[in-house]
């Protein structure tokens, strides 16, 4: 009955809602800002919404969603632009720029807002929720308009899937078939620009980062985890999408049944522990499997090492007692059928036929590799 309560809830469908569309948007856009390698990209959009958030109210003297979302998307974007033009018109690398941006506008945001905090004006209160986000706060209007966003943003990725992926792994190619390549990655920025948007109210303008990209600092983003499972950039951001929508469920579920814990960050640590299982467990590329890898390469080479010496020189074996590992591998190739005890009744091994041949192998390739 708890859970039909908790189903039921205006508050919690409105916040499940918006974090499954903040996860929806933020994933896909999060891989292109990876792997164009902006990984800051989305931590300096989102820093500089918040003068727009700030001007908004002061030009509008109210909280309005379409306000917030028209000033900190021509904030966000100015930011971007600005961050493109530094890398095109001067000798500063991208993350260079994308720091500089974010810093300056950054702190004219802090500044506007300590001003409208000095101005007395009743409106003001929860005007720093943007800083970290206030999900309760969430409406059924504000969802209508981040579905809208959301909509828009993803079927505009979806007309131009071919030109965004070529622009995105090989820009000089595209450049060269004529492809507006700038105008491109503009559109690309833009994108990362609405996420943003989409997600000021859920989480806030400082933990919206961590939602785009991965900042190593602290917190890492669906794009991030779901570069773990997909060598394709299709799947790529499929995953992205899902593990994004199951961060803002899981984050918000979790908020509401344990009250006095904020939703923002709990969709980032949900999100961060995703990244941490991927990391570890992802096949092929998460760090257990490396792991397995090494040891298995580590032994398949002992194991050429002791064959080629127990062929060239057999009374060698005895010396092999004195290393754990060498034990091991010896054992291993005596139940595989490769060594038998010394016949002479000492502490040597000695290569059964099988193994004999085998040793002749690692010989002729390792003979043919030196010569």
């Amino acid at each position: 009955m708890q859970w039909l309560d908790l189903l039921s809830d205006y508050t919690f469908q409105n916040v499940v809602i918006g974090a499954s569309l903040l996860g929806l948007i933020s994933g896909p856009l999060g891989c292109f800002a990876v792997l164009r390698r902006q990984s800051l990209l989305g931590d300096a959009i989102s820093h500089a919404a918040l003068p727009g958030v700030c001007l908004s109210f002061i030009i509008t003297g109210s909280r309005d969603m379409g306000g917030v979302i028209i000033g900190s998307l021509a904030t966000g974007s100015l930011a971007a632009l600005t961050m493109l033009l530094l890398t095109r018109k001067s000798r500063l690398k991208t993350d260079a720029a994308l720091g500089i941006c974010l810093s300056i506008f950054f702190a004219i945001g802090i500044v506007l807002l300590t001003y409208i905090q000095g101005t007395n004006n009743a409106s003001q209160g929860g005007l720093e929720a943007f800083l970290f986000g206030q999900a309760a706060a969430t409406l059924r209007s504000d969802l209508w308009v981040m579905g809208s966003i959301t909509l828009f943003t993803l079927t505009l990725l979806a007309i131009f899937w071919k030109q965004a992926k070529l622009v995105t792994f090989d820009g000089q190619y595209a450049r060269s078939l004529g492809m507006p390549v700038n105008a491109i990655e503009a559109a690309l920025t833009a994108m990362v620009a609405l996420a943003v948007v989409v997600g000021l109210q859920m989480v806030g303008v400082i933990l919206m980062a961590a939602m785009i990209v991965a900042p190593a600092a602290m917190i890492v983003a669906p794009a991030a985890a779901a570069r773990q499972w997909s060598r394709h950039l299709g799947g790529m951001l499929v995953i992205a999408a899902g593990i994004g929508i199951v961060s803002g469920v899981s984050g918000a579920t979790i908020s509401t049944l344990s009250r006095g814990l904020a939703t923002g960050p709990l969709v980032i640590l949900t999100a961060t522990a995703i990244v941490i299982i991927s990391l570890a467990l992802a096949p092929g590329r998460g760090l257990l499997w490396g792991f397995i890898k090494h040891y298995r390469q580590k032994e398949a080479l002992q194991k050429q090492q002791l064959l080629y010496t127990l062929y060239k020189h057999p009374s060698a074996s005895r010396h092999y007692r004195a290393t754990f590992g060498a034990r091991m591998v010896l054992s291993k190739l005596k139940r595989q059928g490769y060594l038998i005890r010394s016949s002479d009744g000492g502490a040597g091994w000695a290569l059964t036929s099988r193994g004999e041949k085998a040793a002749k192998q690692v010989v002729a390739t390792f003979e043919e590799v030196v010569t």
